[in-house]
């Protein structure tokens, strides 16, 4: 067995992959890998952002590890300062997006603690060698790629915010363009002190001290008392039965992977025959599932009555954000380890911590992260997601890693990805380079690529916007298979390489 990487960028693949040629397993290629993004795809993720790693041990051992953001504020006074909360106007393809950001956007970060974690816990290869692939990087410079540029267009404003991010972004005053070389030096320094002090300084040291001046001094709601506070979460991944297989994923509080389970659930259910692959009985069924399970409130029977599930129906109708900076990363070794990785920053909150070259999120800004209004939750929460970093297994072993970007397009996007492979034994390349379909609430999102006679059938059923190209709204699902098959989403620039 071979192993196989597949990810949203090509040196972020090749940084996994220098670890498993060097001995190392999916852990290692999965944190070098985590380390390396952070440079490569810093428009989509950021050691001051949040993630999650479901990992799948060839012991058989599966742990989710929750990294994702806590809510700030401990030792502040309950309304003790306005924050820093800037709208920014980001101008999509078609319409126009508010985002929050500044100081008081600023959720308790977790991928750094995340990655240093799974890495002492499952870990082979030493650290100076993990991060030396980003650190490289970051000091040589990486060229920008499509999805890079484009996304740095979008969130030009939030880029422009600080002299620091400035400094990294329009260099010589111009806005990088694709194919520009991107360095952060101080980035590099800073990756270059983790062998010898790990988060120590991020988190509890002279850092995390000048974090929290800074956060005091502009009405940010980040506290010393919050980064020393931050734990990652070991938790049990939510299983499923599909078909012969079984789903590992997210599981609440998170929402993803619940929906995921809920809609493979109903797939089975719906479709015990299978259609033609493509066909307008097949198109049709699983656009109507979709809508079906986007329309939960009204089916509340399809849910379990814990407080949870309950919070859950309560929020998701009001998920609604049409952009998520967010990148997946999904390993399988010759050894039958599995690691998928997700991770995100939001849109970025615009500060850059002192020296480090490191963005913080703006989770705290993100409407979908907050339906009920932001600020509301008490300090020290663990914000939920609709990341669902996957694995499917056969008779115990890993047959599929998957996971994918694009906020709440993540679970329909897995859906239909997974269903290719799974239900119509589609090549796991091409079930990623598909059309896809979201129903978003009102209309069918419809991507290009679909037969005509399939548009012509739905649109006698369902309101219909067929896009003119594939886009990052629909996603960016990177899957690996056990039988070496690897999928890279070119929405984004995926890459696989195996090793």
């Amino acid at each position: 067995m071979k192993a196989v990487v597949a990810s949203g960028h090509q040196q972020v693949c090749e940084a996994a992959g220098e670890m498993l040629k060097n001995g190392g397993n999916a852990f290692d290629a999965a944190v070098a890998g985590g380390f390396a993004s952070a440079v490569a795809e810093p428009l989509l993720t950021s050691l001051g952002g949040g993630g999650f790693l479901l990992a799948r041990t060839d012991s058989g051992k599966s742990t989710l590890f929750d990294f994702f953001v806590d809510t700030p504020g401990r030792g502040l006074a309950e309304a003790e300062i306005e924050p820093d909360f800037l709208p920014v106007d980001v101008h999509f393809p078609g319409s126009v997006q508010v985002f929050n950001v500044g100081y008081g956007s600023v959720a308790v970060p977790g991928v750094l603690r995340g990655l240093l974690h799974v890495h002492r816990k499952f870990g082979r290869l030493p650290l100076h060698e993990i991060i030396a692939p980003a650190v490289e990087l970051a000091r040589n410079g990486v060229a920008l790629n499509r999805t890079q540029a484009y996304i740095l267009a979008l969130l030009e404003p939030i880029m422009r915010l600080t002299e620091c991010s400035r400094t990294l972004y329009f260099p010589k005053g111009k806005i990088l363009q694709s194919g520009c070389e991107f360095k952060n030096p101080d980035l590099a320094d800073f990756l270059e002190s983790l062998p010898a002090c790990g988060e120590r300084d991020f988190y509890e040291g002279e850092l995390a001290r000048r974090i929290a001046a800074d956060m005091s001094e502009n009405h940010g709601l980040l506290t010393a008392a919050d980064l020393a506070a931050y734990k990652v979460i070991e938790r049990k991944p939510l299983r499923a039965p599909y078909r012969r297989y079984e789903l590992l994923t997210n599981p609440l509080p998170s929402f993803g992977g619940f929906l995921l389970t809920i809609a493979l659930r109903y797939l089975q259910e719906s479709m015990p025959q299978r259609p033609l692959y493509g066909s307008k009985s097949h198109i049709i069924g699983l656009l109507t599932l979709l809508q079906h399970i986007s329309l939960c409130r009204e089916n509340a029977h399809f849910f379990t009555h814990s407080q949870a599930d309950e919070d859950f129906n309560k929020n998701f109708e009001s998920i609604r954000k049409a952009f998520g900076g967010t990148t997946h990363l999904s390993i399988l070794d010759a050894g039958g380890n599995a690691a998928s990785l997700t991770c995100s920053n939001g849109e970025g909150s615009g500060y850059i911590m002192p020296g480090t070259g490191i963005m913080l999120n703006n989770m705290m800004g993100e409407d979908d992260l907050h339906p009920q209004g932001f600020h509301l939750d008490p300090p020290g929460k663990r914000i939920a997601s609709m990341m669902s970093p996957s694995i499917l297994l056969e008779n115990g072993r890993p047959k599929l890693v998957i996971g994918s970007g694009g906020s709440k397009r993540i679970w329909s996007a897995l859906l239909q990805v997974i269903s290719a492979i799974i239900d119509f034994e589609q090549p796991v390349a091409a079930a990623v380079a598909a059309p896809r379909m979201h129903w978003d609430g009102e209309l069918a999102q419809i991507e290009p690529g679909f037969a005509g006679e399939v548009i012509s059938a739905l649109q006698k059923k369902f309101p219909l916007n067929i896009w003119q190209v594939k886009d990052v709204y629909f996603g960016g699902v990177h899957a690996v298979a056990a039988n070496g098959e690897g999928g890279g989403d070119q929405r984004r620039d995926g890459a696989v390489i195996t090793v």
